[in-house]
């Protein structure tokens, strides 16, 4: 197993350690030595009053620049550039006009900076620059590759092309759509001109208060830079259209390139740069530069901590600790293999539904997303309605589970924790649950067990789980055949997918607000990501053994053989209609990794009585949705039949989580109590408490 990476810090509140102190450049000493010598008062000029000198930020002072204006108040003025207020340039003199126009208020000024300070950042800066150009070519200078996009490059490549091949065809369509591009960039450049006139203007494209990347009021005040935004929207706005117009491509390929688009436009905003973004620009001149500072050491840090790719740091995850602020659910491990522990929950009531409850979470993240605090914890919640409780925690795998495919994970995953149940328990049935990909494990698991006569699992829950791919995210994406051949060729290499490039994948699903919205903040802004749970359990992610992701990626998301009666395990060929067995199928409606309408396409499969039920919000969100202080409601219908539209129109709105009813569902099945069991009174021992040793095995 890999060691676990110290994702360290970089305060602003406390000075650095004298070893990780950026060391000052020839430039940097030269400027503070010249701003400490005194300097001689010219006589032949009066006297004026004026703010104290802002210091130059040596290094231990870089850590105390403030956070936000707020902070500066209470802040040391010897430690902060915001000690005194500073003179502004002049914002743009117009006279005041009605409507859209250029503000010469707070919004439109820049202060002036120390730029004696600003220098010796600025030099800083660049040395922490250098040190994460240094983590991003160590691993080369050593011999390791990075991932491999090529595969992902040449669909995008065949995509765009097919897209422009479609107007091309066409020179008369071209030529009006390049003329509608034209035109709106020569109405947006009129207008502009006329507002720097002083003349009032009307917008091409309106500020729209739900995009969080121009939320500054100098995008609309000041005409350059709304000027920019505006372009960069039209510009955007122009290519999806050209896209969503394309109507001979197929419906894929037109999904693929909207997909790309999105992409390329969330990285080329200007939002994204210094240059470009006046709240930047206005940060960086009050701060004289000292966020620049930290802001690369942070990316220096990420840079090594994904080993020479960049990790993003998406939370404070230092504020958060396995087994006492999150996975923090009583409990012990009475089982363990190669694959997997299995964890027993300690009951909190003194009687206990006879039939024991089994979840399979995904490999692809680690099991507590569904044990987060005690208020987010789906699995306290089970133990709080008097159901005992066996969680699967994956290893996070490495070279040793490379050969470790769907088979090994059926038999020592879920098989495993059956034989192990038994011998806790005495108990011969359970309820199961399948989270995502642990949801398809296990519905690919009830179509071997109905070939072989196996009843050990009575009923069947699925949380966001696809086992029909025809509708499949946006993950599909990653999936054609020139991306899983060359992830295939990298997990060859190292014998398991690096988790850095899953999570990768993931955060391309919301570039905006998972990729951009963090490099502003985290590097330009040097700001320290908040302390959130869910965001630190999304970092925590895992590898996955190349037999397995291999198997998934091509049997499921490329030729979608479950579905199609083509897949084939222990030498059989599985048929899910089968699996006649209660099943409780939760999609959520905002789900981009499993969409709703994927979920409700798949349950048609099944041959048993199927309760469909569609919560509000995403693939997390609509899960974790505890009782106490629901965010979200549900919707609850009839049978899964006809379209997925037909059955929303027709489904019945009811607030709240559908937590509760999930639990009246699965208990009513098999309502007879016992006896609370203890974890370890049965065959079974204790290995260790919750949550285990494989969950603290970082990527």
């Amino acid at each position: 197993m890999t060691s676990q990476l110290k994702n360290e810090t970089f305060p602003r509140n406390a000075q650095l350690p004298a070893e990780q102190l950026p060391a000052k450049t020839e430039t940097a000493g030269k400027a503070e030595a010249k701003a400490k010598r005194p300097r001689a008062k010219k006589a032949s000029k009066p006297a004026k009053a004026a703010a104290p000198k802002v210091p130059v930020l040596d290094a231990a002072r870089i850590a105390d620049a403030p956070k936000s204006p707020d902070a500066a108040k209470t802040s040391d003025p010897a430690k902060t550039s915001d000690a005194a207020p500073k003179p502004a340039l002049p914002a743009p003199q117009e006279p005041a006009r009605a409507g859209n126009q250029a503000g010469s208020g707070d919004a439109a000024e820049f202060p002036i900076p120390d730029f004696e300070a600003l220098s010796v950042n600025l030099a800083r800066a660049t040395e922490e620059g250098g040190k994460a150009l240094a983590a991003r070519m160590r691993p080369l200078e050593k011999g390791d590759t990075n991932p491999d996009l090529s595969g992902q490059i040449a669909d995008a490549i065949r995509t765009f092309g097919a897209v422009a091949d479609y107007w091309l065809a066409d020179p008369k369509k071209a030529m009006n759509a390049q003329q509608e591009l034209t035109g709106s960039l020569f109405e947006l450049w009129g207008g502009t001109w006329r507002r720097m006139s002083g003349e009032p203007a009307k917008p091409v494209v309106p500020p729209d208060p739900s995009d969080k990347r121009f939320t500054d009021p100098a995008w609309q005040t000041n005409p350059v830079f709304d000027f920019l935004r505006q372009a960069y929207l039209v510009t955007t706005r122009w290519a999806n259209d050209m896209v969503d117009k394309a109507e001979t491509i197929d419906p894929q390929t037109r999904e693929k390139a909207a997909f790309y688009v999105k992409q390329l436009a969330g990285a080329m905003s200007p939002s994204n740069f210094l240059s470009t973004n006046p709240e930047l620009l206005r940060k960086t001149l009050s701060e004289n530069g000292a966020n620049l500072v930290r802001g690369m050491h942070m990316l220096a840090q990420d840079i090594e901590a994904g080993k020479g790719n960049l990790r993003i740091r998406q939370s404070d995850a230092s504020k958060f600790e396995l087994g006492r602020d999150m996975a923090a659910t009583p409990g012990k491990v009475i089982f363990q293999n190669d694959l997997m522990e299995l964890i027993q929950y300690t009951p909190t009531t003194p009687n206990v539904f006879r039939r024991p409850l089994l979840i399979v979470p995904p490999w692809i993240n680690k099991f507590y997303v569904l044990d987060l605090n005690p208020e987010k914890s789906f699995i306290r919640y089970c133990v709080e309605k008097g159901l005992t409780v066996f969680v699967i925690s994956w290893v996070n795998p490495d070279e040793r589970q490379a050969n470790k495919g769907f088979e090994s994970y059926i038999h020592e995953g879920i098989f495993a924790a059956l034989d192990a149940i038994d011998k806790a328990t005495g108990e011969k049935q359970v309820a199961a649950i399948g989270y995502c990909v642990g949801g398809t494990l296990l519905a690919i698991a009830l179509a071997l067990m109905a070939l072989t006569n196996d009843t050990r699992i009575a009923n069947a829950t699925f949380f966001t789980t696809q086992v029909d791919f025809t509708d499949a995210g946006d993950l599909k994406f990653f999936a054609g055949k020139d991306n899983i051949a060359a992830i295939e060729k990298k997990m060859t290499q190292a014998g398991y997918l690096d988790s850095g490039q899953m999570a990768s994948a993931f955060n391309m699903l919301r570039p905006n607000e998972l990729i951009w919205q963090y490099v502003v903040n985290n590097y330009i802004k040097g700001v320290d990501p908040s302390a959130f749970d869910l965001l630190a359990w999304n970092s925590d992610s895992t590898r996955m053994p190349a037999a397995n992701h291999s198997f998934y990626l091509r049997n499921c998301y490329l030729e979608n053989n479950l579905t199609r009666g083509r897949m084939v395990i222990d030498g059989k060929t599985l048929d899910l209609k089968r699996v006649t067995i209660p099943i409780y199928n939760l999609a959520a409606r905002e789900d981009h990794i499993a969409p709703a309408r994927s979920v409700f396409t798949g349950a048609k499969f099944f041959g048993g009585p199927m309760r469909y039920v569609l919560a509000g919000s995403g693939h997390i969100a609509g899960v974790v949705n505890p009782e106490r202080k629901p965010k979200y409601q549900y919707w609850v219908g009839g049978p899964v039949e006809g379209s997925f539209e037909d059955w929303v129109a027709k489904a019945q709105e009811l607030a709240g989580t559908w937590w509760p009813d999930w639990i009246k569902w699965v208990t009513d099945q098999a309502p007879e109590m016992v006896e609370a069991r203890t974890p370890g009174s049965g065959a079974l021992p204790p290995l260790r408490d919750a949550p285990g040793d494989y969950v603290r095995v970082r990527s």
